[in-house]
């Protein structure tokens, strides 16, 4: 089952990320069309004491069909677009699985 997992770099405006995040782009990211289940965290942390990544988010698909559909929807483009609006921090889009 693929995964599409977006790692997210530490903000210039934590708080300011929060807010459009769990206001704006969530919301953007549960309308994704064929996503099986979406989690995300704000409390990212690794065991290097190093936080290289200060949120992260992840989608199942049944197949990489879906996913790749759910990204071109005007659902999946209207996520996307949003990304700049608060990822100052820089994003990594990850393909997981088959």
């Amino acid at each position: 089952m693929p995964t599409l997992t977006v790692l997210y770099g530490t903000p210039s405006d934590p708080e300011a990320f929060r807010r459009h995040y769990e206001e704006v782009h969530v919301p953007l990211a549960r309308a994704l069309p064929g996503a099986t289940a979406l989690r995300y965290s704000l409390a990212v942390e690794t065991l290097a004491g190093d936080v290289p990544v200060f949120a992260s988010f992840h989608a199942e698909f049944p197949n990489r069909e879906a996913l790749d559909a759910a990204l071109a929807s005007p659902e999946g483009q209207a996520a996307q677009a949003d990304v700049p609006a608060f990822a100052s921090g820089g994003v990594t889009i990850l393909v997981e699985g088959d």
